[in-house]
């Protein structure tokens, strides 16, 4: 049977227990390296941690055809720093609005590292706010329309502009579709646009029906009633497997697992599709 992908994770917020030679580390963030008819590093990380479980993992990063970030938040992009330190100079693709001077409600920044000249003084930056064909079985969705009326619908973060305050929204928030003879595969960064608005637009997007998998942050968590909306959507596409990590809280976790007998995928695993 043919593999469609392969996906190792190199970071999030937990690490697979290893052997004495291989003690991966987790850290708060998602980088995920897809071996595929593209090699895709999706998401850096928040960190040189990147480059440790790699190493670690026997992935060389600089066989990445492309580098694919989901938003402009620090915890999936400012590994982007240390690699290029480490002397990797791909092609990077991103929604524009992933630069935006980001805040919590605090007031601390959470936005990128990394400005948009520096970003093209290391990298050869593609920024696309409309589906992006990375290969023949591969889209970077773009901007994801926010149509149903329980997800995205408010937020307590901001963006600075012209010095005032603004609702931030996340609107560069997007994801990857991977099409498979048996459905499609859908890759989430966090999943702020709505994880259900995500499929129905990958759906959209490359025209296939079917959602077969789909592997990420889910950004659901501690809304009872979102989650239960979102476990009825999936019951309701008959996915084949489900495998929420990074920002998906606890009680959403054990939701799924009762639901679905999900299981989570962290720092170190790796998985097959064909």
């Amino acid at each position: 049977m043919k593999k469609e992908c392969k996906l190792t994770f190199l970071c999030e917020d937990q690490a697979r227990m290893g052997f004495l030679d291989k003690k991966f580390s987790g850290q708060h963030g998602l980088s995920i390296f897809i071996q595929g008819e593209k090699n895709v590093l999706f998401d850096t990380g928040p960190s040189e941690i990147v480059l440790y479980n790699a190493a670690l993992a026997g992935v060389n990063l600089d066989s990445a055809d492309l580098i694919v970030l989901s938003h402009g938040h620090w915890d999936h992009s400012d590994g982007l720093a240390p690699l290029s330190n480490a002397g990797i100079r791909k092609p990077l693709l991103l929604h524009p609005m992933a630069f935006r001077d980001r805040r919590k409600p605090s007031g601390q920044f959470n936005g990128m590292a990394m400005s948009r000249d520096q970003i093209m003084e290391r990298f050869d930056l593609i920024e696309s706010s409309g589906p992006y064909k990375v290969s023949e079985n591969m889209w970077f969705l773009g901007e994801i329309p926010r149509e149903n009326d329980f997800e995205s619908q408010s937020t307590s973060y901001y963006y600075m502009e012209d010095g005032e305050k603004r609702p931030e929204l996340l609107p560069d928030d997007t994801a990857l579709a991977v099409t498979t003879p048996k459905g499609l595969v859908v890759i989430t960064g966090c999943s702020h646009a709505g994880i259900c608005n995500i499929c129905e637009y990958a759906k959209k997007v490359t025209g296939q029906g079917c959602i077969r998998t789909v592997i990420g942050g889910f950004h659901l968590l501690d809304d009872s009633k979102v989650v239960e909306k979102t476990i009825d959507y999936f019951r309701g596409q008959g996915v084949e497997s489900l495998f929420p990590n990074h920002c998906t809280a606890l009680p959403a976790l054990s939701a799924f697992y009762q639901a679905f007998k999900i299981n989570r995928l962290c720092v170190g695993d790796e998985l097959e599709i064909s």
